[in-house]
């Protein structure tokens, strides 16, 4: 099994930062490799969408809207991803997911959402 637990949303207001944190868990998670780590957002009535991810060897890939704005790290022992969010908007607000791939597997893994909030 794989577990996928989040944390550091919240409220903030616009112009203001937030760091979202995720770590993951679990006996298959441990015989296994990371493939890519990342974090898709869903915001009421939209559909999820990508955000950022990062692979295992440290590539990463962001959405157009995240660009300059957001930045996505992994720990050295690919067990944990950030995303360092700073001058965020209203549009952010969502519910964001960690998501996690295994390197070599097809099964996607996601985390219950934590709640991002950016009053204007």
């Amino acid at each position: 099994q794989v577990q996928l637990a989040e944390s550091g949303g919240g409220l903030v207001q616009a112009g203001g930062s937030l760091r979202l944190s995720c770590v993951a868990s679990g006996r298959t998670f441990s015989r296994n490799i990371m493939g890519v780590m990342g974090w898709y957002r869903q915001a009421p009535g939209l559909q999820r969408e990508l955000v950022a991810t990062i692979t295992r060897l440290g590539d990463t890939n962001y959405a157009d809207f995240a660009k300059g704005r957001f930045t996505i790290s992994k720990d050295v022992n690919s067990k944990m991803v950030h995303l360092q969010m700073n001058s965020l908007e209203a549009e952010d607000t969502a519910v964001y997911y960690c998501y996690l791939r295994l390197w070599k597997q097809d099964n996607d893994y996601w985390g219950q959402g934590t709640q991002v909030t950016v009053s204007s």
